[in-house]
């Protein structure tokens, strides 16, 4: 029946690895080897952990720097709208110009033609967000941790 079965299999499985002994130690020593190259690297590389930092008084904003200052933002959504309202008239005085744009490739096109003083956000979800540079795109780093 099935014991007889599953005793020959083993048999045949046990001879096999007799039969090959370079095949049978290179299968043990390799992820062995692996292993120990992970432990290594891990142990060149440690984590590093940051002290906490204390909360402290950063002062008032600088807003001269932001004159004239542009962002530019889409899709041109309720909720994006909301948000972009918020970040021009809560945290300033004076308020930041704000231009919603109706694509990715028009945002494009303004970040081109004045790229001294616009960054552009474009919203991917209700939760998560791009920024745009003149040349460049920065991902958020919330989720990033030590290599």
């Amino acid at each position: 029946g099935v014991w007889r079965q599953t005793r020959a299999l083993l048999f045949k499985n046990c001879l096999i690895k007799c039969r090959t002994k370079k095949s049978s130690v290179q299968e043990v020593l390799f992820p062995l080897f692996f292993l120990f190259w992970l432990i290594l690297m891990s142990m060149m590389h440690p984590h590093r952990r940051y002290d906490e930092v204390a909360n402290t008084n950063l002062g008032t904003l600088d807003t001269s720097q932001l004159v004239n200052f542009v962002i530019g933002y889409t899709p041109p959504t309720r909720l994006a709208r909301d948000i972009m309202k918020k970040v021009a008239f809560d945290n300033f005085e004076d308020g930041i110009i704000t231009e919603e744009y109706l694509s990715e490739e028009e945002l494009q096109e303004a970040s081109a033609l004045k790229p001294s003083n616009f960054v552009g956000v474009v919203f991917k979800d209700s939760m998560s967000y791009q920024l745009r540079f003149h040349d460049s795109i920065a991902m958020s780093s919330i989720y990033m941790e030590s290599r």
